[in-house]
């Protein structure tokens, strides 16, 4: 018994000097591992390189890639700063990226049985259409040029038992595009928006230039059903057949769009 009870406080203190390595390993765990995780969840098309700070409090040098053994790699201008906050129920998200938002994301991101809920505050910002290009195919084929300027409105997704809900709206606008595909600079501008509900709807207008496309579709059961059109004006024709060509299946002077 006396030997036992004189052993009792190393065992705290080991016990004590745990706990301590386990907090530390959690509160100042490095930003890498949070690189590691982006790059497992996203297939490896998403990367943080040059990852500096913590997993709380860090930043990163984001990349776009087309995933394993395509070639097309863009980099987004700039550092992407990141602050995570474990909340009840959840944790609250800060992402900001100097080169594009005007204002920081701010995210409730809670986990749900069997699934996950992420609500995003109101938000707009710009990011150089080039980056798309870092996807892959096609776009790394079209190798778009303008501004993307996207805005959010109440927009929360849910993932439950492998289907995504989706409420509030979303727009983005593609400013003065151009491609490589076309001598024709800019070819126009476009707007797609998202509109949450059962199921989500998605529309694409052209608001203005020689390249028209318009559609619609629906995210329907975990799947995308999208169908519309794209034309150029008679005098610029042949400038844009090329990528006409590549946006869907030709029907005389227009290219027919379907996916799903």
């Amino acid at each position: 018994m006396k030997h036992g009870q004189g052993n009792t406080p190393w065992r705290w203190a080991l016990a004590g000097a745990l706990l301590g390595l386990t907090l530390s390993m959690v509160l100042f765990a490095p930003a890498r591992w949070l690189s590691s995780l982006v790059r497992q969840a996203s297939g490896g098309q998403v990367l943080l390189m040059e990852a500096r700070g913590t997993v709380w409090t860090g930043s990163a040098r984001v990349t776009l890639t087309g995933g394993q053994g395509s070639p097309a790699v863009t980099m987004l201008p700039g550092r992407l700063d990141w602050i995570l906050a474990p909340a009840l129920g959840g944790a609250n998200v800060q992402l900001n990226a100097e080169c594009c938002m005007q204002q920081a994301w701010s995210m409730r991101v809670q986990p749900r049985w069997n699934g996950l809920q992420v609500k995003l505050s109101d938000a707009q910002s710009q990011w150089p259409a080039w980056l798309l290009a870092g996807l892959g195919t096609p776009w790394n084929t079209i190798q778009p040029q303008g501004e993307l300027q996207l805005s959010t409105q109440g927009l929360m997704l849910v993932w439950a038992a492998g289907r995504l809900v989706v409420t509030g709206a979303a727009q983005l606008d593609a400013m003065n595009l151009s491609s490589h595909l076309s001598t024709l600079r800019p070819m126009g501008s476009y707007r797609f928006s998202l509109t949450g509900g059962t199921p989500i709807t998605l529309v694409l207008t052209t608001q203005q230039g020689s390249l028209q496309i318009s559609g619609s579709g629906q995210w329907v059961g975990g799947q995308l059903r999208f169908n519309g059109e794209a034309s150029a004006a008679p005098e610029h024709q042949a400038a844009l057949s090329n990528l006409l060509n590549l946006i869907g299946r030709r029907n005389g002077a227009r290219s027919i769009i379907k996916v799903g």
